[in-house]
């Protein structure tokens, strides 16, 4: 099994809802994303490609892309960034994390991963999204899960299961008659960085 994640660039339209049903699903902390929406046109958010009167603007959802050959796993030297045997998800254990951040220097995904430098803050003065979802920790290296505990129950990501362009797909990418899988074999798609020899387990349709 390898759980993996298509996106439909042609389908996403911006809106943001993955970033924000991540956040809450997560809780994740104060001034932190797992999941942003990127375009072609510069850093700052929903920024045009082009110049006037040409300009368009692609969307790009970005998020931790789960490798089958994770960089991170490699150089983590206590075991804390680890692969899940049964899914390959690649998975953070916040109760190991020494705070080295070897891992955000050797992912070369930029911005994928964040370090609490003191203490998550909430939005709210209480925790948000699932009641299982990890606590947050002081001097550890986070990023996107897959939402590990609901994959855990059977259910989807939540940033799949609120995309309201119906722009991203989950399952096992190792099955045949799952849709990404489908998907991947039937339509034209590309990894990120793939000279990287990371293998991601997102792909996006182009």
């Amino acid at each position: 099994m390898r759980m993996g994640m298509v996106i439909d660039l042609h389908r996403c339209v911006g809106c943001h809802t993955c970033s924000v049903a991540c956040k809450v699903a997560n809780n994740v902390p104060k001034e932190t994303w797992w999941n942003r929406v990127l375009t072609d046109g510069g850093e700052a958010i929903d920024t045009l490609g082009g110049e006037y009167p040409n300009a368009s603007i692609k969307f790009f959802p970005v998020s931790c892309q789960h490798c089958e050959n994770p960089a991170c796993v490699k150089v983590c030297p206590v075991g804390a960034t680890y692969k899940d045997p049964a899914t390959g998800i690649v998975r953070q254990d916040y109760d190991k994390c020494i705070g080295c951040r070897m891992c955000m220097a050797a992912c070369p995904y930029t911005g994928v991963r964040s370090f609490n430098w003191e203490e998550p803050q909430n939005y709210l003065d209480h925790n948000l999204g699932d009641a299982d979802a990890p606590e947050h920790q002081k001097h550890v290296v986070e990023k996107c899960t897959f939402c590990y505990q609901r994959q855990a129950r059977g259910e989807e990501p939540a940033c799949m299961e609120l995309c309201m362009a119906r722009a991203r797909f989950w399952g096992d990418l190792d099955d045949p008659e799952s849709d990404v899988f489908k998907l991947v074999h039937s339509r034209e798609s590309i990894t990120l960085l793939p000279e990287k020899g990371t293998k991601p387990s997102v792909y996006y349709l182009v």
